[in-house]
């Protein structure tokens, strides 16, 4: 029986695994397909605080983990299969083992949607990114693109208004199904070039590797035409990491985890923190105040249970 699992380590898990690991209360952190979190995806890190010069973000992520392995936390590669909670007792199949916890913290995350096109897995971080807060000053007096028509496309749009000389919004359709407010917003921007029934069919790079164009298919004519741009920006929204969750704890219709007060979830005994409960933020230092939070919500918990 364990005291406290802690699921994922991004910026919540790790940052929940400081703080209970410093509590003395021996976490185990499972690190799922992606070890490290969205971070481990990015390169120079420059709005983390205490960093001036900026860090990388495996870097970043590397030092948390050292941090929490420091203090006593265990670490254990596993992917969470099934969750069930059976007389107060949180049980989580990983890997075909079944493993107990009093209490446990979900931060698993969640996942961008991308588009499915050739090569993109190693595009992201060299041009292709689905993050205009975190990805958008490197990218001053260039043109850039959006793809997604929805409000978190056009606010993604008009942040890279700020750096970006254009850009190009990219839509499937002849009109965006943002809210009719976001829409008249972003077509009123000068900046910002819709470019309306296109389909996204490739990413074209340049000699050293990096985004140059994106090429599009006309889904009225079937024209196919490049875009010169040197980021993309999907924005076609992120799946929360709650799979094995779903149906045992309330989820928003989004998926989301909803969490009742702090960080508690509708199951006495199990914390949500980061981005598997957030999403309007989405930002590293966000996730890792969620995951104090749920460490120090946690804590209080089992003390109040002994």
């Amino acid at each position: 029986m364990e005291n406290i699992i802690i699921v994922g380590t991004g910026c919540a898990g790790l940052t929940a695994a400081i703080y209970t690991a410093r509590a003395n209360l021996a976490p185990l952190v499972l690190e799922g397909k992606l070890p490290g979190g969205q971070l481990t995806t990015t390169t120079l890190v420059e709005n983390f605080p205490g960093f001036p010069e900026g860090i990388d973000g495996p870097e970043l992520i590397m030092r948390m983990h050292q941090q929490a392995e420091r203090f006593g936390a265990r670490f254990d590669y596993g992917i969470v299969e099934q969750f069930e909670q059976r007389d107060g007792v949180n049980r989580l199949l990983v890997d075909g083992k079944w493993l107990e916890t009093k209490a446990l913290i979900i931060a698993s995350g969640a996942s961008a949607r991308w588009l499915g096109l050739e090569r993109e897995k190693d595009l992201v971080g060299h041009g292709l990114t689905s993050c205009a807060t975190c990805d958008g000053a490197f990218y001053r007096n260039v043109p850039v693109c959006v793809v997604g028509g929805g409000d978190s496309a056009c606010e993604e749009a008009h942040f890279l208004t700020r750096f970006a000389s254009k850009v190009y919004l990219i839509h499937r359709r002849d009109s965006l199904r943002a809210s009719k407010i976001m829409t008249e917003r972003t077509l009123a921007d000068k900046k910002i070039q819709p470019v309306w029934n296109a389909a996204p069919v490739r990413y074209l790079t340049d000699e050293e590797g990096e985004m140059r164009a994106i090429e599009v298919k006309d889904t009225v004519t079937g024209e196919v035409r490049e875009i010169g741009v040197k980021c993309v920006f999907v924005a076609i929204g992120h799946t929360p990491n709650t799979g094995p969750f779903q149906g045992k704890i309330e989820c928003n219709a989004g998926g989301y985890i909803v969490q009742k007060g702090g960080t508690r979830t509708s199951l006495e005994g199990v914390f949500a923190a980061g981005d598997v409960a957030d999403p309007v933020y989405r930002q590293a230092i966000t996730a890792s105040g969620s995951g104090c939070a749920a460490a120090l919500d946690a804590e209080r918990w089992l003390t109040e249970q002994e």
